[in-house]
């Protein structure tokens, strides 16, 4: 990682996004990707760098090939052996219903149908002491049954209370690879060594859907590296923020299910650091979606669990809020006759209408166009070539069924896909009892600058600022990254003296293995570590998350731990239980990371040459007269609004009303001027 060049490439669902700090400077890239094969895109984006593969030490990648997988089911075909009595486990699920009103509401369809679903005859206690022994004949008489047509390219093993004890999942793994050994193996233990059955085992299931696709994919990118001289290190953003050898993806590749959002807030909290910026809100605006986390004191906050398609996912990720609000996002009619704006988006083919790649629906990118805030002459710095006669054509049904003139329409759309944005920061701020206007909103990707300033002033937020290459800042994060990896164990422990001692002692087993792993993988760079208790009240049926302190535990005692999770239930809840309440741990969690190496910052130094020049535009149904410039000629001198900001990458859309300057670190500051 110290020595050559490093380089980050991020697929999206639009745009490919790449980064390459050469020790010197950085550069970036920005190409359209490539959908039905991610890693084209990709190696376009390193053809465009003009990057000799031979000279990189270190590349990062991320993608939402994992995502798209399960989204648009086509991942592997499985086949899950569970304990006998709970074949129907993924069909029961829980009682909650997502859509509570919905008449026609259905469960969300799980990877894994009922027929491809297995009982095996062995039953562990909660404790993990085995009641009844795994008979190795009988199942590989099931495997045999099982798999033997070849319908099948991978297996999922998830038994009742493996979390507390492995041995019959690795048994039963070692039954299926000596039977069938060209057959990919996900154990839950590998995967998810935490309580709760039905999460436990969609959270593998899905791990096991995704790993041939992921695998596949990954083998044709390395290998083409490979014949173009790449010899460095090759790793993989994961969902919690950090990375992993991409050989480490060959047993867990549900980690990285949300890479590419994840690495955008990693490159947004490490790019606004050194600027003083500790409490942000960021928002990644790319082709598809839109992207919202809230981080306190600089640090995101990452959550147990996630969902993907109605299906949970047990493993930490960052807590990242997204609607379908992106570029690409599509205007529609609903059955009342109102103007909507997403969840469909128009993605990298055909894309928005002026793209020229055969699009005809009306996208915010199209609106956009129409409305003035994107210059046809300017899109992608100049290199992309765009078609406004296209986006007008695209929308003249929807302006003709409305009876409104198009540029009117088109920012009617905008304001609707910002309204959207602002309803999912609300989810990450307001609905959890943080409010807004004690954080900055950080906007990135192509579109998030555009709308930022509007966003914050729904929000009643001040101030927005705009970190370098903005547009690329996912495909940055992933430089600034740092190796990280997670492991958990489940297991009531109550909060008393003697609780503590166990928590002491599973924190050092935990330690101990991910040590063990990191070596085995390639990682022997120090290690800090995070410790994490999932804590509740006793009769609680959901937990909250405590950190312990750092350094050595020895002076831990059950006061300490006790008020570090009163003090989070109440900030969570509003209240918290009498000391005398009594309080359980159900799982201990160990994060360990290796520190990031910087971007190389190159000193700025505003442009000299170049005229700013005044364009017409429609914002908020009204005609203004706007600056247009490049952010090559801001100054810490403050210009005020409306000015239109184009970056390259991005377009930085300064409203009236609100001032726009450069601060000492290179980020563009805009500033609500009546605050």
């Amino acid at each position: 990682m110290r020595g050559g060049m490093r380089v980050g490439v991020e697929v999206g669902g639009t745009f490919t996004d790449l980064v390459v700090d050469d020790g010197n400077s950085v550069r970036v890239a920005k190409v359209p990707s490539t959908p039905a094969v991610p890693e084209i895109g990709a190696l376009n984006a390193i053809e465009a760098a003009g990057i000799d593969l031979t000279r990189v030490s270190d590349l990062v990648h991320g993608s939402t090939v994992a995502t798209n997988a399960v989204l648009e089911r086509k991942g592997a075909k499985v086949c899950l052996f569970v304990t006998r009595g709970t074949r129907d486990m993924l069909l029961l699920q829980r009682h909650a219903r997502s859509a509570v009103y919905d008449i026609h509401y259905r469960k969300p369809e799980p990877v894994v149908p009922r027929d491809a679903t297995f009982e095996i005859d062995e039953r562990l206690a909660s404790d993990g002491q085995v009641l009844t022994s795994l008979d190795e004949t009988a199942a590989r008489a099931v495997v045999q049954r099982a798999l033997a047509g070849g319908a099948y390219e991978a297996v999922a093993i998830s038994f009742l209370n493996s979390f507390a004890n492995e041995a019959h999942e690795r048994q039963m793994a070692e039954i299926v690879r000596a039977e069938f050994p060209d057959l990919t193996v996900t154990c839950s233990a590998d995967v998810c060594r935490e309580f709760r059955e039905y999460e436990r085992t969609s959270t593998t299931t899905l791990s096991a859907y995704v790993q041939p696709v992921i695998q596949r994919y990954l083998d044709r990118f390395v290998a083409e590296l490979d014949r173009r001289g790449f010899a460095g290190t090759f790793s993989i953003m994961q969902s919690n923020g950090g990375r992993m050898p991409a050989r480490a993806m060959g047993q867990n590749a549900i980690a990285a299910l949300f890479s590419g959002p994840a690495g955008g807030v990693v490159g947004a909290v490490r790019s606004l650091a050194e600027a003083g910026y500790r409490n942000l809100i960021t928002l990644d605006m790319g082709g598809t979606s839109t992207d919202v986390c809230l981080i306190g004191d600089g640090v995101p906050e990452l959550s147990s669990e996630t969902m993907i398609d109605g299906l949970p996912v047990k493993t930490p990720v960052i807590d990242i809020a997204t609607v379908g609000a992106g570029g690409g996002s599509i205007a529609w009619v609903d059955d009342g006759g109102l103007l909507r704006v997403g969840p469909q988006s128009a993605g990298a083919m055909p894309g928005p209408a002026c793209y020229g790649r055969g699009g005809e629906v009306p996208t915010v990118t199209d609106a956009h166009l129409i409305r003035g805030t994107l210059q046809a002459g300017s899109f992608l710095g100049g290199t992309m070539s765009v078609d406004r006669d296209a986006s007008l054509g695209a929308f003249s049904g929807l302006s003709d069924q409305f009876s409104t003139d198009t540029e009117q329409l088109a920012d009617d759309v905008i304001r609707l896909a910002e309204s959207n944005i602002v309803r999912a920061i609300q989810q990450v701020s307001t609905e959890r009892g943080r409010d807004p206007r004690d954080y900055v909103i950080v906007p990135f990707g192509g579109a998030g600058p555009l709308h930022a300033a509007r966003v914050a002033e729904d929000l009643g937020v001040d101030t927005v600022v705009v970190p370098s290459n903005a547009g690329v800042l996912s495909a940055a994060g992933l430089l600034m990254s740092d190796y990280v990896h997670y492991r958990a164990r489940s297991g009531k422990i109550m909060l008393t003296e003697t609780g503590v001692q166990q928590i002491r002692e599973t924190v050092d087993a935990l330690q101990a293995e991910i040590e063990t792993y990191l070596t085995e993988v390639g990682i022997s760079d120090t290690l800090e570590f995070t410790r994490l208790l999932e804590m509740r009240y006793v009769g609680q049926a959901f937990e909250v998350t405590v950190t312990l302190p750092d350094g050595p535990l020895d002076n831990l005692t059950d006061t300490m731990v006790a008020e570090l999770f009163a003090e989070q239930h109440h900030r969570i809840f509003e209240f918290s239980k009498p000391s005398d309440q009594p309080v359980e741990i159900v799982s201990v969690r160990l994060g360990a990371r290796t520190p990031s190496v910087p971007l190389t910052i190159a000193k700025r130094t505003p442009a000299s040459d170049g005229v700013a020049e005044q364009i017409s535009l429609i914002d908020q149904g009204q005609q203004v007269v706007c600056t247009k410039t490049t952010r090559d000629q801001l100054t810490e001198k403050a210009m005020t609004g409306p000015v239109l900001i184009e970056d390259g990458t991005s377009t930085i859309y300064v409203p009236g009303g609100w001032g726009v300057r450069v601060d000492g670190h290179g980020n563009v500051v805009v500033e609500n001027e009546g605050a």
